[in-house]
């Protein structure tokens, strides 16, 4: 495949995942004034938020079949529309049932299209032999910020239903624009990648090379069932990424009204808590290739996990607003890597099958998130029920450490 087409598939994937961002934190911040029109208590918004993570993680265990069935990047289109036309539905619910009823259509697109362009990035990083991986998941963290931050902007002067009807009409225009160039490219292989660029441009550390896998270990991937130890490995990296997504889903769904709730935040303020974090996951996922080649998997994951913990602790117990808006930015900075890292991983080891295992347990902790931090919230306060995504953080990082030996051998 010519090294124009990679770059062309490289662009319209970076432009998908982007629009994930956008979308999705669009909705997150209006989930305060969701809450308000439902009158649903913590512990029952808690429940109904369960439809996102409910419908992404029925749909993940499907998608992977699809995407061998169909193809990654027809999937991904399929799935960008659905997104798309969901976000709109929120706003039209009057109790936290229908909500709940209604996440679970967003959450099954949203799933289905996470599976779906990390499969298409995952064959891409193969065929391209550099870790770009993290650059894709820094589009999505700039499409979140970049989501956020307009949706802190109109809160204030446009209704909730308007809102997201606006964010169906740029998903719909955007889909409409990248998606025939998608579809018009074939998935490329690592043998067509070797082609467009030469091996003298593939870096040489050794660290890297693991998270690299080399072209004979890509041409050992195609549909052949995994062993049991590789099956293993990829459920370990998902633990990895189910600690991730836990942070990210609990700072989504949370964040905002922790701020607004518990620190007197203005809804305007409550909304740039969700954009710090994502800002600050734009500038650890854009700075992500280069850091993956000095430091490798294990030092990322393991010091990325660590400085995640001490943020979520500054984020969600401190008394004023500055410093939760820091402790945010930082817990974001340390996450923005352990999510790209993970998924890559299982899917350089077990193909579209991987990447489907590795992002259903990953949003097993967005699942296990939204209530689990509601009920705490009822039982404790929301700023105690946060420190969870602390303790969760300091787990990955201490699995990252523990699989070293074992990563770097498979």
């Amino acid at each position: 495949m010519p090294g124009d087409t990679l770059t062309r598939l490289r662009v319209v994937l970076t432009a998908f995942f982007a629009l994930d961002g956008f979308i999705f934190a669009g909705w997150v911040v209006r989930i305060p004034a969701i809450k308000d029109q439902t009158g649903a208590s913590a512990s029952t918004l808690g429940l109904a938020l369960l439809g996102v993570s409910a419908g992404a993680v029925v749909t993940m265990i499907l998608t992977g079949r699809l995407c061998r069935r169909y193809g990654n990047h027809q999937v991904t289109v399929v799935c960008a529309v659905l997104l798309s036309l969901s976000v709109a539905l929120p706003p039209l619910t009057h109790s936290a049932l229908a909500l709940g009823t209604v996440l679970l259509v967003f959450g099954s697109a949203y799933g289905g299209i996470n599976v779906a362009f990390n499969s298409a990035a995952v064959d891409l990083v193969a065929a391209l032999r550099r870790p770009i991986m993290p650059g894709f998941h820094a589009a999505f963290s700039l499409g979140g910020m970049i989501g956020a931050g307009l949706g802190g902007l109109v809160a204030g002067h446009l209704s909730p239903t308007r809102h997201l009807f606006g964010l169906t009409l740029v998903g719909l225009l955007v889909t409409a624009v990248a998606g025939p160039t998608l579809l018009r490219i074939t998935p490329p292989t690592a043998a067509e990648g070797e082609q467009a660029q030469p091996r003298a441009q593939v870096p040489a550390q050794a660290e890297n090379q693991q998270h690299v896998p080399q072209p004979e270990q890509r041409k050992r991937r195609p549909a052949v069932r995994p062993d049991a130890r590789t099956r293993r490995l990829v459920a370990v990296f998902g633990l990895i990424a189910l600690c991730t997504a836990y942070g990210e889903g609990a700072l989504a769904d949370w964040g905002a009204l922790h701020l607004q709730q518990d620190l007197d935040a203005s809804p305007a303020v409550a909304a740039a808590g969700y954009s710090c974090f994502a800002l600050a996951m734009t500038v650890g996922r854009l700075t992500g290739s280069t850091l993956l080649q000095r430091l490798g998997q294990t030092p990322t994951v393991v010091v990325g996990g660590a400085i995640a913990a001490a943020g979520m602790l500054l984020g969600s117990l401190a008394p004023e607003v500055w410093m939760a808006l820091l402790g945010f930015a930082v817990a974001g900075l340390g996450l923005a890597n352990l999510f790209p890292v993970a998924v890559e991983r299982a899917g350089a080891l077990a193909g579209p099958t991987g990447v489907a295992t590795a992002s259903t347990l990953g949003y097993g902790g967005m699942l296990l998130g939204p209530p689990a931090i509601g009920f705490m919230a009822d039982w404790f306060s929301l700023p105690l029920a946060l420190t969870s995504v602390a303790l969760l953080a300091a787990i990955a990082a201490a699995i990252g450490f523990a699989i070293r030996r074992t990563a770097r051998a498979s």
